[in-house]
């Protein structure tokens, strides 16, 4: 298969799995509705992910931090649980790989606050770990995932799942919708920055 078809059929299945998750658009409305709740609550949002979709989680939590900002609004506490390497390393090397996001949690996490897990597989250990503490705290839990959802299906509260099977289109997709639900938060009023 010729370079020109390679691309012309990544990019037809990035449409196609775009037309897809149209299906599930009360899901992405539902968790607008959590983050924005939490912002006009002034509770946390903390969110997390390994590998890309730790870098989806850094990029959501700044996105959430400066571009989704409208005047006369409460400002999201959001905060990435990817991005203080000292801590993930002390945590990792002092107990396990897979308390490494639970662990920051206990120090912060309160009753409605919202804990965003990102997986493509839904298996990630630590991830999994976090969303188990979270909901014993009574915050609320909201998955994105890939493939069949995995483990994280079934026990995060709120499960958007990228109808792919393909890990690169799953991780697009999920920053798609994080763009997405930043775009909507910007709807409400006057943004504070343009870009």
């Amino acid at each position: 298969m010729s370079i020109d078809n390679l691309i012309i059929n990544n990019l037809e299945e990035q449409i196609s799995t775009i037309n897809k998750l149209k299906q599930n658009k009360q899901v992405i409305e539902e968790i607008y509705q959590k983050i924005k709740n939490a912002r006009n609550n002034n509770n946390k949002i903390f969110v997390m992910g390994n590998g890309g979709s730790s870098s989806t989680a850094s990029h959501f939590v700044s996105d959430l931090l400066k571009t989704s900002l409208i005047k006369g609004v409460n400002r999201p506490k959001a905060i990435s649980l990817t991005d203080n390497i000292p801590v993930l390393m002390a945590w990792a090397n002092d107990t396990e790989f897979k308390n490494i996001f639970a662990n920051q949690l206990e120090n912060f996490l309160e009753k409605d606050d919202i804990v965003i897990g990102i997986s493509g597989s839904g298996n990630s250990e630590n991830v999994v770990k976090a969303i188990e503490f979270a909901n014993k705290t009574e915050a609320k839990t909201i998955c994105l995932l890939g493939r069949d959802g995995g483990e994280l299906a079934k026990i995060s509260q709120t499960n958007l799942i990228i109808p792919n099977e393909d890990m690169l289109t799953i991780e697009t997709m999920h920053l798609l919708v994080c763009h997405l639900i930043t775009a909507l938060l910007r709807l409400e009023g006057k943004p504070v920055f343009s870009y």
